[in-house]
């Protein structure tokens, strides 16, 4: 009887670990489809019982992470879906690296993200029409990559309605235009349009 609670005991343990570093899981997955040629995230394995610990990351007072600091660390790869599953995010900087492919539809899931920033990359592909769920955003800075399509609304929406404060998306191979005015008579804050934008 004691050995069958112990047992118990231990699964329940090894559930609980496994659930506590799913943000460690997250991340260390992640880092198995990324190039590294400087060893910056040397410091990412899963013997920690969270990764806040390991460089780069930020966490909270209950050890959640909101913070990735990723510029110009020199990597390349893609940018995986499952980031969205670290739904404390606040801040998501992976600016110029070689990051390549298309911006995840699923980082619309990362509700609390006040700054994405992806610039000086190799992202191609259309702007998600799910960053425009991003109510918390002030600072959305997609330039100099190789994004194409239009601008989507969603995400125009979030200037005028929302909190964004700085959207720039030039140097990319996007179509259309951004009106300087809009209907509500507020200003719009500061768009960054792209030098090679198609009429």
């Amino acid at each position: 009887m004691v050995s069958r609670v112990l047992l118990c005991f231990l699964f329940a343990v090894v559930i609980a670990s496994v659930d506590c570093n799913s943000e460690g899981d997250i991340l260390y997955f992640w880092k198995t489809k990324l190039v590294d040629p400087n060893n910056v995230l040397a410091s990412w394995n899963l013997t920690s019982p969270n990764p806040c610990p390991w460089f780069h990351v930020t966490c909270n007072s209950e050890n959640i992470v909101t913070r990735l600091d990723l510029g110009d660390a020199r990597l390349s790869g893609p940018l995986v879906p499952e980031l969205a599953n670290l739904t404390n995010l606040i801040h998501l900087e992976l600016f110029k690296n070689k990051f390549y492919g298309s911006i995840p539809w699923e980082f619309g899931h990362l509700k609390e993200l006040i700054s994405l920033d992806l610039y000086q990359n190799q992202l191609s592909g259309p702007i998600p029409e799910s960053l425009g769920y991003l109510n918390s955003l002030r600072f959305l800075k997609l330039n100099s990559n190789n994004l194409s399509g239009a601008l989507p609304v969603e995400v125009i929406e979030l200037v005028r309605f929302g909190n964004l404060m700085v959207l720039d998306v030039s140097n990319n191979l996007l179509e259309g235009t951004v009106r300087r005015t809009n209907s509500t008579g507020f200003a719009v804050t500061k768009i960054i349009q792209d030098p090679k934008v198609k009429s």
